[in-house]
């Protein structure tokens, strides 16, 4: 028997299998073909339509599946097109290996076409490493190297440029190594905070994404439930973090200085924990919190950590730091603070109260939300309740084009849950042509699009600048039922209250993708 030697492509496709990255997200361009010839069957390649698809298709599974997901671009003009969803995934600190093809190496120095003159610099500074291997065996290493970078907290996206004529020359075998990266943090300033914790009259937590990403709702439902601590979702935060239905939820803080310290005047210790407090959205003065305000903020992030503008810091993962907490600091006799009243409305109109509460009474029990609707925000906080971990997601970059592809990308993570992918019709249009992944994949999504016609969220920041009219954001004349339908995906429109009931009740029923317009004024 004649012995085969190992390209480049057996070891690399041995080492993805042994990462638990048999998915590949791509779209395919003339430099990335060798990658696939024999593909195994126990590898399943995602096409998307476009590359800020693909992106977000990759990171909506990196996310649910907490192990990073592979995404294979095409030379500069692919990796362009994903920047923005790139720029997304790392603000969202979500772990890809991205690859993308480059020419051959022997008519690199002819500037040949459809070839990266600077391959590595391109996608910075929005990937934690890049890399082309100086030599073609170096390819498989590179990747591992990729991998456990992005897999490092503060996790998110590592990028390696592959020339062309790599895959079919010799590889060389690359060791698996056993990748820990928690970090249990300082116990000496844990112990601290827990002593300030337990003198403090009226303490608060303040949870962002990180409490998602590191496992983190069970130990701070503990620690709230034990100090009677007051419980808000940091500005921005990207995921669910703590049940929105607890006695002790006292709802999401804005990205405003003078939000932040009026919410948060009454308590005299703030702890942070997996994302920044002082996120802001419009320019202000004045403190960054109460005068007599004593912060702590706790997170995996140094960057975070560095430009925080109060407060003490401890570097750690947020999931083990909230269990410590929650087991050295006891349990307090503090009064239980009283979560606000809500005033209840009566729903009778088309608008997006009405379907975030419609939302809420009809959605199947383990429904995850994706969303991009920034202008219902505040209705959905209010409407639509997030009451298990890992059920909402959301952009951490405010850019659009994020949320569609990345409930494909979720969908296809968790096999067999209701994904929900929750849209205005400004940010359905930015990556529309993941309905096709969708219907190829066959997954049981339903895309709801709030059709207001406009970009809502633009009128009404018009108004903080004082404007009387804004320009561009007229969507009128897009017909959401037909470019659903176009896309293989079965499509619905919703006018009336009665209307909107059955077509929700028709879409979580399904067991493919279906699309649900549902217009409001």
């Amino acid at each position: 028997m004649l012995y085969r030697m190992k390209t480049v492509r057996d070891v690399t496709i041995a080492l993805l299998r042994s990462l638990g990255m048999t998915r590949v997200f791509g779209n395919p361009g003339s430099t990335e073909l060798p990658l696939f010839r024999d593909f195994p069957p126990d590898f399943d390649y995602v096409l998307g339509l476009q590359e800020a698809t693909v992106l977000a298709m990759a990171d909506g599974h990196a996310q649910a599946t907490r192990n990073a997901a592979l995404v294979n671009l095409h030379s500069s003009a692919g990796v362009g097109h994903a920047l923005g969803n790139l720029f997304t995934a790392y603000k969202n600190q979500a772990p890809l290996v991205v690859t993308a093809g480059q020419q051959a190496r022997s008519i690199l120095p002819y500037e040949p076409f459809l070839y990266a003159e600077r391959p590595t610099e391109f996608p910075r500074p929005f990937v934690k490493w890049a890399c082309e291997p100086a030599r073609a065996a170096d390819v498989p290493q590179a990747i591992a190297r990729a991998y456990r970078v992005a897999m490092t907290p503060p996790f998110g996206p590592c990028f390696v440029s592959v020339p062309v004529d790599d895959w079919d020359r010799p590889g060389e075998p690359v060791e698996p190594r056993m990748l820990a990266t928690r970090n249990p943090g300082d116990r000496a300033a844990l112990d601290q905070l827990a002593a300030e914790l337990r003198a403090a009259k009226a303490p608060a937590l303040v949870l962002g994404a990180g409490v998602a990403r590191d496992r983190g709702w069970d130990a701070a439902v503990a620690l709230a439930e034990a100090q009677h601590a007051c419980v808000y979702v940091a500005p921005f935060a990207a995921r669910n973090v703590f049940p929105e239905g607890h006695p002790l939820f006292h709802g999401f803080l804005k990205a405003s200085r003078g939000e932040i310290v009026s919410r948060l005047a009454h308590h005299d210790l703030v702890i942070v924990v997996g994302g920044p407090l002082n996120l802001y959205h419009t320019e202000a003065s004045g403190p960054h919190l109460p005068e007599r305000t004593i912060s702590w903020i706790i997170d995996d992030n140094p960057t975070i950590l560095s430009w925080a503008p109060s407060g003490n810091a401890i570097l750690a993962d947020s999931g083990m730091a909230l269990t410590y907490l929650a087991e050295v600091a006891g349990k307090s006799q503090r009064p239980v603070p009283r979560r606000p009243e809500r005033s209840a409305s009566p729903f009778k109109e088309m608008n997006d109260r009405l379907v975030m509460a419609r939302i809420a009474a009809l959605r199947p029990e383990g429904a995850i939300i994706v969303e991009e609707a920034p202008s219902s925000r505040g209705a959905m906080q209010e409407l639509l309740p997030m009451l298990a971990p890992d059920s909402f997601y959301t952009t951490a970059s405010g850019g659009l084009g994020y949320a569609l592809p990345a409930a494909v990308g979720i969908a296809l993570a968790r096999r067999g849950e209701r994904v929900i992918a929750l849209l205005g019709d400004g940010s359905a249009m930015y990556s529309i042509q993941a309905l096709f992944s969708a219907a190829r994949a066959a997954v049981p999504l339903s895309v709801l699009v709030i059709a207001n016609r406009r970009y809502e969220a633009l009128e009404n920041f018009g108004r903080h600048f004082g404007l009387e009219r804004v320009e561009g954001t007229n969507l009128s004349g897009i017909e959401f039922c037909a470019i659903g339908q176009g896309h293989g995906v079965a499509s619905r429109r919703a006018e009336t209250p009665d209307e909107l009931d059955a077509a929700l009740a028709w879409s979580f029923a399904q067991t493919g993708p279906t699309l649900v317009e549902i217009v409001v004024p």
